[in-house]
């Protein structure tokens, strides 16, 4: 009997302290609260109320009651103590019937002081007020990060949007639908790598969307237009005139690969041919095209015979691309100028501008134990890495591209892949970017496929690129310290590309 009404006693003692540790911790939550409500000001007590909480120190979760606004996306501040602010940003808002908002965000670092930001986790907290990062918090988080590029605003305010140059040391994926502002967005981009970096360029460009970069917008050329207009940019058309060099590939250089490729030879089905293609050198291009297949029937074998009627039946000796005298557009890529755009629209065939991509991808791949770093910008990329094409040359130029993206990195050849069609681009392909642009995008297909793939963009903030305007995007990934929506600038070169307008009467 005793030791049962032992046993109720220590019991009961044990509830009451448990119970008193909860009212201390209650009266101690109350305490802070009221802290954070008189610094309030009286006018605002009644109307607004945002507090935050954190239980890991990389995520917040918060409640806003009254007439604040804080959307998905918006950088926020969060006193912990007198020194100390962490910033966050928030990707998830829920709005209630009560008026009240709850939501959650990702912390992105803490500010100590005035101007000292480490881009690191917090500590947790059990409750802080939460407002909206004004800009110099904003200007911090950029400046940290070492933001130069200047692309545009932030959306919905005046607040200068940069990214990081240092970051095109990773693959990009660009991306939005036909007149969403991609092409001329992307001109952009360009323009900022040729002020800030001695990155060389090579953009591939089936559109002529940037074919006269090297012309300016605006007289007279002062200031950061003038500091342009010094880059050494080439462009390579395949028409010759007086002001452009003419596009070229030289296939003596080319690899036995790609020589196959532009043949449409099987190494098995066509065995042999291919084994005649094995053992011939020059065949086109320091060649005249009419000396070739007399060299070719001249040798008196089946495999020299067929492989000659087949020269003729493609009239491959008739393409404009060969370089001949000319020099091959991976010569001049060598030579590492500031930028070299390659026209591939104005070719005959398609194929020709094909044989260009391929010869200049192999050359870059063949030289990459040299680490000397390149960006290849490759516009409408659909045209270049789609699983849906499937010739010869499509596969060989696929496959060069895959492989580039999984291994060229190391090497310093990084991609930045612009398409207005993500979900026909290889897989193997998006998965390998770690920086995304999105313009206008109103493919739920698309989107779904995007959200899959880029895990790194909250999929509230993707849901938003169906309702965007022109020049409107979102950027995130490793060039940018949190993702944000963003208003491009406008160019200070003309775009080679435009709409046609509706002819109306007068």
């Amino acid at each position: 009997m005793r030791t049962s009404l032992g046993s109720c006693f220590r019991s009961f003692i044990t509830i009451t302290y448990f119970i008193a540790l909860l009212s201390i911790f209650q009266d101690l939550r109350c305490s802070i609260r009221g802290r954070i409500m008189s610094a309030t000001p009286p006018e605002k007590r009644s109307s607004s109320e945002s507090l935050a909480s954190s239980p890991d120190g990389r995520t917040f979760s918060f409640q806003t009651v009254g007439d604040e606004h804080l959307d998905i996306g918006a950088i926020v501040s969060m006193r912990i103590s007198g020194q100390c602010a962490v910033i966050g940003q928030i990707q998830q808002v829920s709005p209630s019937d009560d008026d009240a908002v709850s939501g959650a965000g990702k912390i992105i670092g803490k500010v100590i002081g005035e101007n000292r930001l480490l881009m690191t986790p917090s500590e947790r907290f059990s409750v802080a007020p939460l407002v909206a990062a004004g800009g110099p918090v904003i200007e911090l988080l950029q400046t940290t990060s070492k933001a130069t590029l200047k692309m545009g605003t932030f959306l919905n305010t005046d607040i200068t949007a940069r990214l990081m140059p240092e970051k095109f040391n990773r693959h990009t994926f660009w991306c939005g639908q036909s007149g969403s502002g991609k092409s001329y967005a992307l001109g952009v981009a360009l323009e900022e790598l040729l002020i800030n970096t001695s990155l060389p360029l090579v953009i591939l460009d089936p559109n002529a969307d940037f074919v006269r970069i090297t012309e300016s917008n605006t007289r007279p050329e002062t200031g950061t237009l003038a500091t342009f207009r010094k880059r050494r940019i080439r462009v390579l058309r395949p028409h010759r005139n007086n002001t452009n060099q003419v596009l070229r590939a030289r296939f003596s250089t080319m690899s036995l690969r790609a020589k196959a490729a532009v043949l449409r030879l099987d190494p098995l089905v066509d065995r042999s041919e291919y084994n005649h293609l094995l053992h011939l050198e020059n065949l086109i291009g320091g060649t005249e095209p009419g000396v070739i297949v007399d060299q070719l029937r001249g040798a008196g074998t089946e495999g020299a015979d067929l492989l000659a009627s087949r020269i003729e039946n493609l009239r491959l000796a008739d393409w404009d691309v060969w370089a001949r005298t000319d020099t091959a557009a991976s010569e001049i890529i060598r030579e590492r100028p500031d930028a070299t755009v390659l026209d591939l629209g104005g070719f005959d065939s398609p194929d020709e501008a094909l044989v260009v991509v391929l010869s200049v991808l192999d050359d870059l791949w063949h030289a990459r134990e040299t680490r000397r770093p390149v960006l290849l910008i490759i516009d409408e990329a659909h045209n270049f890495c789609s699983t849906e094409q499937d010739s010869p040359l499509h596969r060989a130029v696929r496959e060069r591209i895959i492989q580039i993206a999984a291994e060229g990195r190391k090497f310093g050849l990084w991609l930045l892949v612009s398409t207005q069609r993500p979900s026909r681009v290889d897989q193997s392909i998006m998965s390998q970017c770690d920086n995304l642009v999105l313009m206008k995008m109103s493919s739920s297909r698309d989107l779904e496929d995007l959200s899959a793939t880029f895990g790194y963009v909250p999929p509230s903030m993707l849901a938003r690129a169906s309702l965007f305007r022109q020049g409107e995007a979102i950027v995130a990934g490793g060039f940018v310290p949190a993702p944000a929506f963003i208003k491009i600038r406008p160019r200070f070169t003309p775009e080679g590309g435009f709409d046609v307008r509706v002819p109306l009467r007068s």
